[in-house]
């Protein structure tokens, strides 16, 4: 993994003396990047992966985490080498702070340029995400990788159509939702990619137990994400209000560091505008990549034009039992990805595998019986406007049967419309049906 750049390392204090070693009462006031740059310091030939995982394990102090790394008592087994020697390219910012010089309201990343965030802090402020290092105690992390490893040795390759050609998914995949009436459901109501997916199954217990935990964990972090970090303390135009109650979850195996997945944004169909995703990491660590879209029209000759987001990428570091919430700001704004890596830290119970499980929450106004039928009598897509600036923001309904190998699809259209609450026309309708029954 890429976590250094090459340049030359600024001399930092050692920790063990009085001006640098400010003692377990004051460890907390330092940023994750700051107690790596100390580690780094005294460890120039470890890699970024172990000297995380050692601060990580001796609960962010430094002097420990140096002392375990010393003896070769990290997790990871003995210390690894690092192909390359420099600086993670956050921790500039992160030193010129601690000596009191302002960080720059420059976009941080540039063309061709990834920058790596590790710290639950930098990770809020600069992207639409927030993270929750070891979210379950050791014990329930490892049982629901166990139970999840075992489900994914029948895990299968997605298939759709794309430019007339029928291409596979780089890694595989299933989906479950949460009772044996919604798998017969789903099997024949819901739609994606133009079809309907037939490895549908039912949510094996602790996946099912860890859910009520990740439910109550991401709608803590939506209510802190709008208090701190949206404009006036409000929610988003057409972010739900209501409480965020996930019922399906899609869990993804990559098994090697070349498994991935390219730059998309996740189907809002059934989900709603405004989507918030718990993605919960368990096996091997990666790096999850992130880069805002800028619609392609703009036309801007300043200085900064190169620097913005768009043009480069974040890298987030996604170790065992780490939930990464992604935000209502997410789907529509910016894309994400898994990257291939030359090279992975093995993990001592999954291996080469990295198990993520996607928790979502499919609204019942957003059920295919309501939203729109194309031409070819099958339902919607629901897509955003991502690149033209000129309906920049806007939704729309669309035929996807063209994914469908073997399928043409047709020119559906629709323009698609929502209250503040990001509820559709329908709403009335759905709540007397439910009503009803």
């Amino acid at each position: 993994m890429d976590a250094f750049i090459s340049k030359k390392r600024r001399r930092i204090p050692d920790v063990s003396s009085p001006s640098a070693r400010t003692g377990q009462q004051h460890d907390h006031e330092e940023t994750t990047e700051m107690k790596l740059a100390l580690l780094a310091s005294l460890h120039p030939d470890i890699t970024q992966d172990t000297l995380l995982e050692a601060l990580l394990s001796e609960d962010g102090q430094v002097d420990k985490a140096s002392d375990s790394l010393a003896d070769g008592a990290t997790s990871l087994g003995p210390p690894k080498r690092a192909k390359t020697v420099g600086h993670q390219s956050t921790l500039g910012n992160l030193i010129r702070a601690a000596a009191g010089e302002p960080l720059s309201s420059r976009p941080l990343t540039k063309k061709g340029k990834t920058l790596f965030l590790y710290s639950p802090k930098d990770i809020e402020s600069h992207t639409p995400c927030s993270i929750i290092h070891n979210f379950l105690p050791t014990h329930e992390a490892n049982a629901l990788l166990e139970e999840l490893l075992h489900e994914s040795k029948t895990f299968e390759k997605e298939t759709f159509q794309l430019f007339d050609r029928t291409v596979e998914s780089p890694h595989t995949m299933s989906f479950y939702v949460d009772s044996f009436k919604e798998v017969e459901e789903q099997k024949t109501t819901y739609v994606y990619n133009g079809s309907q997916i037939k490895d549908i199954r039912q949510t094996p217990s602790k996946m099912l137990s860890t859910s009520a935990k990740v439910r109550q964990a991401v709608n803590l972090e939506i209510q802190r994400r709008i208090a701190q970090f949206y404009p006036d303390g409000k929610k988003l135009r057409y972010q739900d209000p209501k409480e965020w109650k996930p019922n399906t979850a899609f869990v993804n195996c990559y098994d090697g560091p070349k498994e991935s997945v390219g730059y998309h944004s996740d189907q809002l169909t059934y989900l709603g505008p405004r989507a918030v995703i718990g993605s919960l990491s368990l096996g091997v660590a990666r790096e999850f990549r992130v880069r805002r879209i800028v619609p392609r029209d703009v036309n801007d000759e300043s200085e900064d034009a190169g620097a913005a987001d768009s043009q480069g990428q974040i890298s987030i570091h996604l170790p065992h039992n780490s939930l990464l919430v992604m935000h209502a700001e997410m789907q529509e704004t910016w894309k994400h990805s898994i990257a291939p890596t030359t090279a992975i830290d093995p993990h001592p119970i999954a291996g080469n595998k990295r198990i993520n499980v996607t928790y979502r929450y499919y609204k019942p106004n957003f059920h295919p019986k309501f939203t729109p039928k194309c031409h070819c009598k099958i339902p919607t897509v629901l897509r955003c406007v991502q690149k033209k600036s000129e309906n920049l923001g806007r939704y729309m309904w669309m035929c996807h049967a063209s994914y469908t190998p073997g399928q043409k699809g047709c020119t559906f259209f629709k323009w698609a419309e929502f209250d503040d609450d990001g509820e559709p026309p329908w709403k009335d309708i759905v709540e007397q049906s439910t009503d009803v029954s």
